[in-house]
């Protein structure tokens, strides 16, 4: 075969839901593991649904992924002419006809047919009469009434069609609009796509298309349909089953890396591994593992994958990530270094970028807030004495190291006749507000030690204060 050549067909009717991204993905991951070219283009046949901000949606949740295209994008609006010139050798070699039977004359055909217990379809009453060309025709495609239509598929096996089951199907609509098998095959054959990877909700509409690609002359293509996603109760992924758009989980923190990790394993895997950055997804992928069975989505899969991810990625990749969020919570970070070094102390504890941005806003502030509990139980009369202690302890350290920091905290227990236990929470609320944080001693570090000085001064003074 020729280089690998896929594509990802979405229409422009709403958000790139994760159906959809999957789908992205496959074909995306089979070009770049090929080394071949992937193509994008847009169904906008749909004309009174198809809109100008779900094309830039669209855009957008690709780019969020890091799904780049070789090729395109194309409009199939913009392609009319070469459909029309498709559909005309398709009348000019008597695969397909002009029809100007109405829809009531239809409607009448099909419950004729369910009386006989035949299934309802156009009974072909133009097929012969070789109509001419008028405003009210439709193109009807001359399907073969014998035989069979098999689809050689690589994840199904073979996939067999009786041909007296398919009707004489509409190939282009009265207005000249094509119809959507007939433009996915021109636009198939004219781009040179020779792997289809898919929903296997298209299963029923592929034995068409291999009529249509025989009866261009064209080559058919490798076929892969793929099971679809299912939610928990193993119903067709919804929105009652949590959020649908890929976008939505940018907003909920979660990094792209992740999405895409845990969107291939909904269908196909590489023995029991589970993690896989980017790299090894492309090195690895193939259609040879992509599972007969439906993927089922779980929330709680994907958040738990996601904090491997944060915890595995550079700080300096998170920070990126995670700046947005920092700035919707009014924070700009001072520098780049110390941003990584907050989100070093983070990472362990993080899983989405939401979680991270509220654990981060401590670091940030100018006067710390303490939570009302957290003072009442820690930030009491009998801590202040140790609290001044370890004030001139730190104050006393030329640097602060893992060392210096500990050697504080020890001279301070030492003198004040107390355990770790016992002075580390009050410290912890001091520094950053709250009873839960990273480790003390990491937070100090980063704070460094004017900082630190300073909130465990401002503790001293809240104690002083409230015990006048």
């Amino acid at each position: 075969m020729d280089s690998i050549v896929t594509r990802f067909p979405p229409s422009p009717t709403g958000y790139l839901h994760v159906g959809g991204a999957r789908t992205a993905l496959f074909n995306w991951l089979y070009a770049r593991h090929t080394g071949g070219r992937f193509v994008l283009r847009l169904e906008d046949t749909d004309v009174q649904r198809s809109t100008k901000a779900s094309v830039e949606a669209i855009f957008d949740a690709l780019a969020w992924l890091g799904i780049d295209w070789d090729d395109g994008p194309y409009y199939q609006t913009k392609r009319l002419d070469v459909y029309r010139s498709h559909i005309q050798k398709l009348l000019d070699s008597d695969c397909a006809y002009y029809c100007t039977c109405s829809p009531e004359d239809i409607e009448a055909m099909r419950k004729a047919a369910t009386a006989r217990g035949d299934k309802p379809r156009y009974n072909g009453r133009c097929r012969d009469k070789q109509r001419p060309f008028s405003d009210d025709t439709v193109v009807r495609f001359k399907a073969p009434r014998t035989g069979t239509t098999v689809i050689e598929d690589v994840v199904k096996g073979p996939i067999v069609f009786q041909n007296d089951e398919l009707d004489d199907f509409i190939i282009c609509r009265s207005d000249g609009m094509p119809m959507y098998n007939l433009a996915v095959v021109v636009d198939d054959v004219t781009m040179g796509i020779n792997t289809v990877i898919r929903g296997d909700d298209h299963v029923n509409n592929t034995p068409k298309q291999i009529l249509l690609y025989k009866a261009l002359g064209a080559p058919l293509p490798v076929f892969a349909h793929v099971p679809m996603v299912l939610g928990s109760d193993r119903a067709r992924l919804s929105k009652r089953h949590g959020a649908m758009s890929v976008t939505e989980y940018r907003e909920m923190g979660y990094l792209p890396d992740a999405v895409l990790n845990y969107l291939v394993r909904l269908g196909w895997s590489h023995g029991d591994q589970e993690f896989f950055t980017r790299e090894e997804l492309i090195a690895k992928f193939s259609l040879e593992h992509i599972g007969k069975s439906a993927g089922v989505f779980d929330p709680n899969k994907l958040q738990a994958l996601n904090a491997d991810h944060i915890q595995a990625a550079a700080p300096e990749t998170l920070a990126d990530h995670l700046l947005p969020f920092l700035a919707t919570r009014g924070v700009t970070a001072p520098d780049s270094a110390y941003l990584r070094a907050v989100i070093e102390t983070l990472q362990t504890r993080s899983k989405t970028l939401v979680e991270m941005a509220d654990g981060a806003l401590f670091y940030f502030q100018e006067k710390v807030a303490y939570e009302e509990k957290a003072a009442q139980k820690f930030l009491k009369p009998a801590i202040l004495e140790p609290l001044r202690l370890l004030i001139a302890q730190l104050d006393a350290q030329a640097v602060f190291t893992d060392a210096s920091i500990e050697s504080a905290f020890v001279q301070t227990m030492e003198t004040a006749g107390l355990k770790l236990g016992k002075i580390a929470q009050p410290v912890r609320v001091a520094l950053t507000g709250k009873t839960v944080s990273p480790g003390i001693f990491e937070i100090i570090k980063v704070l460094g030690k004017a900082q630190t000085l300073s909130r465990l001064q401002q503790a001293a003074s809240f104690i002083s204060a409230r015990s006048d």
